[in-house]
């Protein structure tokens, strides 16, 4: 198994949550065709992920066995490792069905079940303590962003889940940027001039700090090439157009023919 800890070199992330979709075998037979087109094609350059529901997660890695590039995520885990937390899963647990990477903090965990920085600090800390990736999601409203106050908020959210950390912890965490206003059935695309400044601002303090920062919002086939152009944006975290595999198949040939990724490999 690729151990999470050790993929890195600066590759550009591209990964898909299934969010409450897809059962055991219709996970199988997505990375099935995954596992496929990565030995048939390669991925130089790429670093892909996939985020099944907890069900699914042991199905999904063991259809894509020991040796395959692909990192598979768990959408949320407890930060304790054990105890009377009726209907949690603790980090140790998602590893144990064969997690590398746990998302944190994502705007629909702190809407709907009462996330909020304090418990994201403490689901990075069991997540790094595990020796698995952090996926840091992080995002603004529409009435903060009106509000021209979108940096500061985003900054917060991402200091206050890396408080404590030291500098070589900091450096395996991803941060995903994903503005509410972006996401889900209803979001609105945002335009790349939208997006240069809240990744200069999260270039010029997590660009180097962190393993990554990405991008999600309504990616899609036609926007993904300019969003992966934006300066400090190092991947892409992709919801519906990755849902089935032709979709995530092309946004990961969109990536690997990137000039970023062309970087990675020279």
């Amino acid at each position: 198994m690729t151990d999470a800890a050790d993929v890195g070199g600066g590759p550009l992330w591209v990964g898909t949550s299934w969010k409450m979709n897809k059962g055991m075998s219709e996970a199988r037979q997505y990375v099935r065709g995954l596992s496929d087109h990565v030995r048939r094609v390669g991925l130089s350059g790429v670093q892909p992920f996939v985020i099944p529901s907890f069900t699914a997660i042991a199905a999904t890695r063991d259809e894509l066995g020991p040796d395959s590039p692909v990192l598979v995520g768990a959408q949320n885990a407890h930060w304790e490792d054990g105890g009377a937390w009726t209907g949690e899963v603790s980090v140790a647990q998602v590893k144990d069905a064969g997690a590398q990477l746990v998302e944190i903090g994502h705007s629909e965990r702190r809407e709907h079940f009462g996330e909020t920085v304090a418990t994201t600090r403490l689901k990075v800390a069991a997540a790094l303590r595990h020796g698995l990736v952090p996926l840091l999601c992080i995002g603004e409203s529409a009435e903060v962003k009106r509000a021209g106050d979108s940096s500061r908020v985003i900054l917060e959210q991402a200091a206050g889940a890396l408080d404590g950390l030291t500098a070589a912890q900091t450096g395996r965490v991803l941060v995903a940027y994903e503005p509410i206003w972006a996401i889900g059935e209803n979001g609105r695309p945002a335009t790349v001039d939208e997006l240069r400044q809240p990744f200069a601002d999260l270039g010029r303090e997590y660009g180097s700090a962190t393993r990554g920062l990405l991008y999600g919002g309504s990616v899609n086939l036609e926007n993904a090439a300019d969003l992966l152009g934006i300066d400090h944006v190092t991947g892409l975290f992709v919801g519906r157009a990755a849902w089935q595999l032709p979709g995530y198949l092309r946004l990961l040939e969109i990536a690997a023919a990137h000039p970023k990724a062309a970087a990675v490999t020279r």
